[in-house]
């Protein structure tokens, strides 16, 4: 893995959808967790708590929020019931990545699912809340990383 992902999981074969986010040393954790089922709404409410706390505000909160969710949501029921959390900010930038050790296979974050089919809707209603979403996927799991806009 490269120095600009803050953490030591090694995903499977990677499939990167936009720029590398900065480099880990520049980066300033304010969020490890693991989550569950159990804790999804508990997770969700300490994202939202700690951007307030940094600065992100009104919409944009809203829709980094909404991001966030759906991706942890996913790697509840996709993922292998559970994943890890890291939020962190470089700069003024707000950055979430989410880890999970399901087998792999997310679909396409820019495309808009068929309208006759009943999952899909999560990856690419995260993409339309973020500046940038990246997605690594392979056997040994998926990871995904948010820039707010």
């Amino acid at each position: 893995m490269s120095a600009s992902h803050p953490t030591d999981r090694q995903p499977g074969p990677q499939r990167p959808r936009g720029p590398a986010a900065p480099p880990a040393q520049a980066a300033r954790v304010l969020l490890l967790r693991d989550f569950d089922l159990g804790t999804l709404v508990a997770i969700r409410h300490e994202v939202e708590r700690l951007c307030g706390l940094w600065g992100l505000t009104g919409l944009g909160l809203y829709r980094f929020v909404v991001a966030v969710n759906e991706i942890t949501t996913n790697a509840v029921r996709h993922g292998g019931g559970s994943g890890r959390l890291r939020l962190w900010h470089v700069g003024r930038r707000l950055y979430c990545r989410i880890d999970d050790s399901g087998p792999g296979g997310a679909a396409d974050p820019e495309r808009l699912p068929d309208p006759g089919s009943p999952e899909g809707r999560g990856l690419w209603l995260a993409r339309q809340n973020v500046a940038r979403l990246t997605l690594y996927s392979g056997p040994a799991g998926t990871t995904i990383e948010l820039e707010a806009s």
